[in-house]
C-alpha cells in the first residue's frame, strides 16, 4: 500500500528515462536529496510532465510504497526559461546540477545548498551575470558550504594578509605567497590581488551579494581556473557537463 502523501519543494538534478514513460528522478530538498519515480511522465496527458524537466523547481506531492518515493502530482515554481533559451546558459547549469548531485547527500540538510543552485540560476538566467563568475563564484561557495572552504585569510606559511603574488594552493587548500610553502608538493593556482579580493568576497561576504561584484576579466580568468581546479582537486573526478560546456564556449 502507498504511504502517506508529502508535500514537498524541491529541484531536479537529474532525469532519466525508464521503462515506456516513467522517470527516474533526482530531487534536491531542502531536507535531502531523494529519488523519485514519476509514472507516466512521458506520456502526452501526463500533468507532471513540466515539474520533472532538468532544472525544474516545483511543489512535488509524493507516496512511498515499498521502499521508494512515487510522484503523485507536481506545480512547478520555476523553469528558469531564460537559462532554457541559451545553450551555453543550459549547459552550465547543467552542470551546476551535476556538481550539487555529486555534493548532496540523502536525509542531510540541504537548504543551503539548495539556495545556492536556486540563485545561481536566477543570476544567470534573469539577472544576466556573466557566466564566468557565477561558475566561479558557484563552485567556490558550493565547496565552502559542504565544509572544504579553502582558508584565504592570509598566507597560510608567513601569515600575511596581502600575499606576495598570491597562489591558491588547491591541494592544502590554502592561499600562500609565491615565496612561501615551496617543496611541500602541493599544486598552486595563480591569483592576483584583485582575484584574490574576489575569492575572498565569495568565501566570506553575504550570501545574498554572492554574485554582486565586478572583476576585471584578466583577473576573473585566474579566480575562474583556481575555483575549477580546486572542486577538482576537493572531489577528484570530472564532469560530462562541465567537459560539453567548455567545448561550447572554447
Amino acid at each position: 500500500m502507498a504511504g502517506e502523501r508529502t508535500v514537498i519543494r524541491g529541484i531536479v538534478l537529474r532525469s532519466t528515462d525508464t521503462k515506456e514513460s516513467d522517470k527516474i528522478l533526482t530531487v534536491l530538498t531542502a531536507a535531502g536529496k531523494l529519488t523519485v519515480i514519476a509514472k507516466g511522465a512521458r506520456g502526452r496527458k501526463s500533468r507532471v510532465t513540466a515539474c520533472t524537466q532538468l532544472l525544474a523547481y516545483s511543489e512535488l506531492t509524493i507516496s512511498e510504497s515499498r521502499g521508494w518515493q512515487y510522484l503523485g502530482e507536481g506545480a512547478t515554481i520555476a523553469l528558469f526559461e531564460g537559462v532554457r533559451r541559451d545553450i551555453v546558459l543550459l549547459s552550465l547549469a547543467s552542470y551546476f546540477a551535476e556538481l550539487t548531485e555529486a555534493v548532496a547527500l540523502e536525509d542531510v540538510e540541504n537548504g543551503e545548498v539548495l539556495s545556492l543552485l536556486l540563485n545561481a540560476l536566477y543570476a544567470l538566467g534573469e539577472l544576466k551575470k556573466l557566466p564566468e563568475l557565477v561558475k566561479a563564484a558557484f563552485e567556490l561557495k558550493l565547496m565552502s558550504v559542504i565544509g572544504f572552504a579553502p582558508l584565504a585569510d592570509a598566507c597560510a606559511y608567513c601569515g600575511r594578509t596581502a600575499p606576495e603574488a598570491p597562489l591558491l594552493d588547491i591541494r592544502e587548500g590554502v592561499v600562500r605567497c609565491k615565496g612561501c610553502g615551496k617543496g611541500m608538493g602541493g599544486l598552486s593556482m595563480p591569483l592576483s590581488d584583485a582575484s584574490l579580493a574576489a575569492l575572498r568576497r565569495v568565501l566570506y561576504g553575504e550570501a545574498k551579494r554572492l554574485y554582486s561584484f565586478k572583476v576585471p576579466q584578466e583577473d576573473l580568468k585566474k579566480l575562474a581556473d583556481a575555483a575549477e581546479a580546486y572542486v577538482h582537486a576537493v572531489l577528484e573526478r570530472g564532469f560530462k557537463t562541465l567537459d560539453f560546456y567548455k567545448g561550447l564556449v572554447g
